[in-house]
């Protein structure tokens, strides 16, 4: 995948920023406020564009709230999830979200010039996993496509569970990494190399 896409990818995932206000909207309308609110705030305030600790807090308030981190997970542990035990699971999930978040802090400071296009949603009634699809417009003027995938929870609220870059899956673009890992070594072995990116 090429570093622009993955910039793209991380920094898209900043439209997800929302509050339980939006619990009972549907899931192109929370993409779309969101998107407004928080693009608004990386335009306009240096301070958190430039300053990483900031960045953090802003994922940390806003993100984190509106993802599934466990079924992330889950998804890019694929087959392997079952051989983990429940604390080696939580402790995956943790150690997951904290690359995530590091990842995205360093990202989000690209996301200033870019603009964002949002395609109509398809989604039958009654239905609780759909896609929303937008196009991230770049400086450059080249656009990346960005498919969000959510589910609705028992509570109403939708949550993103994975981001879908030009057709590449943000969770499964991580599966073969920690496979190989689990292959060759072990569960835990995967949990410590985690711990030692987060450092």
């Amino acid at each position: 995948m090429k570093r622009n896409k993955i910039v793209a990818m991380f920094a898209s995932v900043a439209i997800f920023a929302t509050t339980s206000a939006f619990a009972q909207t549907g899931p192109d309308e929370i993409v779309k406020t969101a998107a407004t609110s928080v693009t608004t705030v990386l335009k306009s305030d240096p301070a958190i564009l430039g300053n990483a600790a900031k960045l953090k807090e802003l994922i940390e308030s806003k993100l984190l709230p509106n993802f599934n981190f466990t079924r992330m997970t889950q998804l890019a542990m694929g087959r392997n999830w079952a051989k983990a035990s429940p604390e080696q699971q939580s402790a995956l999930t943790k150690e997951f979200q904290t690359l995530l978040v590091r990842t995205y802090s360093g990202a989000l400071s690209n996301f200033k010039n870019n603009t964002i296009d949002y395609k109509p949603l398809r989604m039958a009634a009654g239905e609780t996993d759909v896609t929303v699809k937008t196009v991230i417009n770049q400086a450059n003027g080249q656009g990346i496509p960005i498919d969000y995938s959510l589910e609705k929870g028992a509570d109403g609220s939708w949550k993103a569970y994975d981001i879908i870059v030009a057709g590449v899956s943000l969770v499964t673009n991580y599966r073969d990494e920690f496979n190989t890992v689990i292959r060759d070594q072990s569960v835990d072995a995967l949990v410590k190399q985690l711990q030692s990116k987060n450092k």
